[in-house]
């Protein structure tokens, strides 16, 4: 599949995987100068590009990168970012940190990652009720799992 890139700024990196086997593409902090986010802080961080997905079949996905999240603290501020086939404006990263230290997001950092998946187009329809299972609405932990 191919995925247009459209790079809004020169200075924008086109997202690439880190590795043959990567799920996601990484995408990269645009910025001017470094951005410090404070303890339990929250920024919005621009990419510098767009993308065009072929058609309504697909989604981007963005998601945390896990290095950032489990060294720094620092994830999506929206938990999973949608990005939906017809959005073509610039993809911007809302980060949050967790942690109780300071973050500083460098210009041309890594900062999350976009992965493309299909899309398989629900129609809801209101019933009565629902099939029996066995889990039944057991919430968390009802399975005796964790």
């Amino acid at each position: 599949m191919k995925l247009l890139i459209k790079r809004l700024d020169p200075r924008a990196e086109i997202p690439a995987r880190a590795t043959a086997g990567s799920a996601g593409l990484d995408l990269r902090a645009l910025l001017d100068n470094p951005i410090t986010i404070p303890p339990g802080g929250r920024v919005t961080v621009p990419t510098g590009i767009a993308i065009g997905l072929p058609d309504n079949n697909y989604v981007g996905l963005v998601y945390a990168r896990s290095g950032l999240a489990v060294k720094h603290g620092i994830a999506l501020s929206n938990g999973v970012g949608v990005i939906d086939s017809d959005y073509t404006g610039e993809i911007k990263i809302g980060l949050v940190n967790l942690s109780d230290t300071k973050y500083t997001i460098n210009p041309g950092e890594r900062i999350a990652q976009l992965v493309i998946s299909p899309v398989i187009p629900a129609q809801p329809v209101e019933v009565e009720e629902l099939d029996s299972t066995e889990r039944g609405s057991g919430g968390f932990g009802s399975t005796g799992r964790i």
